[in-house]
């Protein structure tokens, strides 16, 4: 072959290896593009309009109750209103829905049309004076409107999942892609250093960011846009990148907003009933019998005891969507056995208990958010002196262990059986059925204790007392 032929036949080589690329790349462009708008135009919306139906199908139940008890016109009025704008809403995402959805959404509309047929028949009685089951209605009524929720939930879980899922796909041809780009360079060094060298920074480049953003985002992370000016294509997908960030961005500040509403719509009004309870217990509202006393007492108990749920679901539920932050400073952590023993020492002496605690004096200082350790100390020896019976024993041990610290709180109570040692840690579980309580101490244990980086378990004998322990990293 002559140099010229061998210099063709290199380029011919090259320029094949630089279309086949070319190919590839713009099928796996186009692959991520098609993945990034269906997240944005088809999940996004399925989540909107899940919302939508769901605030529409609350408004009709209200208006509906409020009519049966008024019979106000324009309360029915009201009622057509959000029927029609749930049956619009629930036509458009079934348009848009894949079709292993499309069953649920037309089950969803076949159960919204009995719901709206039995409160019509409701409506012809009342107009017609007649007396019907009214009690038999509202428990079909509520049935269906129960059902209803239920299969929103599943839509809504489709959403979030098909979402995951496609982040999966978006991440993983981004790393084939990736992989191609490397290949090629290896290949095209051979012939030409400059040509492997212009594709690996037009193609490789780029493509490492988009990884390197998806990445951030499957953390949670969707602060800070993607900057990439060429090649045409990749700026396109990068753009509607972008707009997934922010858009991702917006409902995680949805999250935050509906936790922020809920903290103050209902931690607010039980707060005010308690006081209301305390002054009325004072006697500012006059006087009042001991019977009423008694009852005023169970009252400002009971609402105590829901403020705690409440404030504990709320805690768990942000532990859960990963918006409960932690303040991380070294930390004593024997000060902080110490003051929670200090705290439960007056009802360890009401059951007539004794609480033992024994800290090494060579325990390491910790980056620990005090707050959080202490909520997870009080519910570990709250439970544990809860449970111990007059005359038994609270230990509270805390020991160095290699690369950490581990606690252990040993009661001598009931025990745990053994089918449950492993879901005690779960959220409305709790080992006794007869247990008082919501079943959320432990769970809200385990979140605080896994977002230091530690782990938690128990071991239990019945009838020989349980032991929790945990362990923290230096």
């Amino acid at each position: 072959m002559t140099l010229f032929s061998r210099l063709a036949a290199g380029y011919l080589a090259i320029l094949f290896v630089v279309m086949a690329v070319s190919v590839y790349a713009i099928a796996q462009l186009y692959e991520l593009n098609r993945i990034t708008r269906s997240l944005l135009e088809v999940d996004r919306r399925i989540l909107d309009y899940e919302d939508k139906l769901r605030d529409t199908l609350l408004s009709q139940i209200r208006y509906e109750r409020k009519f049966l008890i008024s019979q106000d016109k324009a309360l029915y009025d009201q009622f057509l209103l959000f029927q029609s704008d749930f049956q619009r809403d629930l036509e458009e995402i079934i348009a848009i829905a894949e079709s292993n959805l499309a069953p649920l959404l037309r089950m969803v509309r076949q159960q919204h049309q009995v719901y709206a047929s039995r409160f019509n028949e409701e409506v012809d009685y009342l107009q017609a004076g007649r007396l019907y089951p009214v009690v038999q209605y509202r428990e079909e009524k509520d049935k269906i409107t129960d059902h209803i929720l239920g299969e929103l939930d599943k839509v809504r879980s489709y959403g979030w999942q098909n979402s995951y899922e496609k982040l999966t796909q978006l991440a993983q041809a981004v790393a084939d892609a990736r992989r191609m780009a490397i290949a090629t360079t290896v290949a095209s060094l051979l012939f030409v250093f400059v040509v492997s060298l212009v594709i690996t920074q037009s193609i490789a480049r780029p493509v490492s960011l988009l990884k390197r953003k998806t990445r951030e985002i499957a953390r949670g992370n969707f602060e800070g846009d993607v900057e990439i000016g060429s090649p045409p294509e990749i700026a396109e997908l990068a753009v509607a990148f972008n707009l997934m960030c922010h858009k991702l961005k917006d409902l995680d500040k949805m999250k935050s907003d509906f936790f922020s509403s809920m903290s103050h719509e209902l931690r607010t009004p039980l707060t005010s009933i308690k006081e209301g309870t305390g002054l009325l217990l004072e006697g500012v509202g006059g006087a009042i019998t001991e019977k009423q006393r008694k009852l005023l007492y169970i009252l400002a108990e009971e609402s105590g005891r829901l403020i705690g749920v409440v404030n504990s679901l709320l805690d768990l539920s942000k532990m859960e969507a990963g918006m409960m932050t932690y303040a991380f400073a070294p930390s004593s952590l024997a000060f902080l056995i110490q003051r929670v023993t200090t705290e439960i020492g007056p009802l360890v002496e009401a059951k007539k208990i004794r609480l033992e605690a024994q800290v090494e004096d060579d325990l390491p200082v910790l980056k620990l958010d005090s707050e959080r350790i202490l909520q997870a100390l009080r519910n570990l020896i709250g439970n544990a002196v809860k449970f111990t019976p007059e005359g038994g024993r609270v230990r509270v041990t805390a020991r160095p262990k290699e690369g950490g610290v581990e606690i252990s709180v040993a009661d001598t109570g009931p025990g745990i059986p053994a089918k449950s040692l492993s879901t005690i840690f779960e959220k409305f579980r709790q080992a006794a059925p007869a247990a008082k309580g919501t079943g959320l101490g432990l769970a809200i244990v385990k979140q605080i204790i896994t977002s230091h980086g530690g782990q938690v378990w128990a071991e239990s004998q019945v009838g020989k007392g349980s032991t929790f322990i945990f362990v923290l990293p230096v």
